[in-house]
């Protein structure tokens, strides 16, 4: 799994459990949402298990710079997905998930610093791209040109040309 669709994955679990925790449900039993609520959950296991190695990986992959600062942010990012985890497992655990039980787990400070984190490295991964798409784009020819043939050969092309 891919570090976006680990994270959508996380947002979109984390979106269910506070509509979830909102209907008051007594049990995950007997309504189509209830029934719903393990789903969401085993999800989000499966896309916090490697969650920072997959991170880690993208970031090699894609060449940002330092990698040692992104490493140590990582670190933590797993230590806060560990902590995730054993919350949302020791619910998933449970006979019946009631609706109060969820918007405990939403609470938790631990799966509050995890999204937090999915912010921060969601922007920065966008940041570095598109930070990355403006060095690739030669001086002069970004939207159509005269030049297109200098452009294509990645040479700089002075504006109006």
């Amino acid at each position: 799994m891919e570090t976006e669709e680990r994270i959508n994955a996380i947002e979109e679990c984390y979106e269910f459990m506070l509509t979830y925790a909102a209907q008051g449900l007594p049990s995950d039993k007997g309504s189509r949402s209830a029934g719903q609520v393990r789903e969401f959950l085993n999800r989000g296991v499966n896309a916090l298990d490697g969650l920072a190695e997959s991170c880690a990986t993208t970031v090699w992959d894609e060449g940002f710079d330092p990698p040692e600062k992104y490493q140590a942010f990582f670190d933590v990012l797993d230590r806060d997905a560990h902590d995730s985890l054993a919350a949302i497992e020791i619910v998933l655990a449970q006979p019946e998930i009631s609706s109060q039980m969820v918007d405990n787990l939403n609470a938790s400070i631990h799966l509050r610093a995890l999204l937090t984190d999915l912010f921060l490295v969601d922007e920065v991964l966008k940041t570095q791209r598109q930070s990355a798409d403006l060095i690739a784009i030669p001086y002069g020819c970004s939207g159509a040109t005269k030049n297109q043939s200098a452009c294509e050969a990645g040479e700089s092309v002075k504006p109006g040309a």
